[in-house]
């Protein structure tokens, strides 16, 4: 065995492997009518360990997926897609509101949580438009009430 192989079958058996071998890739898709209704993210709430990523799959050319401003981890640059699909990688522990930016104003919006983090109030209200608030207080209740079912 080569002094290579036998590094890496010491890093193996210790659990030392770098986090991007372990990492999963979710796919998103963008849609105009789903299970929800029209202009969603499905699913449009997902739970991700750091280091994991996003797929944000196009149902029709006319979506992109972007962060939205006061809606991300303190410190994140934030992402925005062009109108296509987009791969987005999440390191950093924290919640994430995401958007669509033509569809904003219509309620296109989902929620991503990184690792362990807590949904701050603060995090609840940011200023966003009346669908997407509708949609996020929706997304927001159902995490509650799986939080409250534990």
């Amino acid at each position: 065995m080569t002094m290579r192989a036998r590094i890496a079958t010491t890093l193996i058996a210790f659990g030392l492997t770098t986090a991007p071998a372990l990492a999963e890739t979710i796919e998103v898709r963008m849609l105009n009518r789903g299970e929800n209704g029209s202009m969603v993210f499905e699913p449009d709430y997902v739970e991700l360990k750091p280091g994991d990523s996003v797929k944000f799959r196009v149902g029709h050319k006319s979506h992109n997926a972007a962060s939205i401003d006061g809606m991300v981890p303190e410190d994140y640059a934030g992402f925005k897609g062009q109108i296509n699909e987009i791969e987005v990688t999440f390191d950093m522990p924290g919640f994430y509101g995401i958007k669509c930016s033509p569809h904003f104003a219509m309620g296109m919006v989902m929620l991503i949580k990184v690792g362990e983090a807590d949904l701050t109030e603060a995090f609840r209200k940011a200023e966003v438009p009346g669908r997407a608030r509708g949609r996020f207080d929706a997304i927001f209740a159902r995490m509650d009430q799986a939080k409250a079912a534990q």
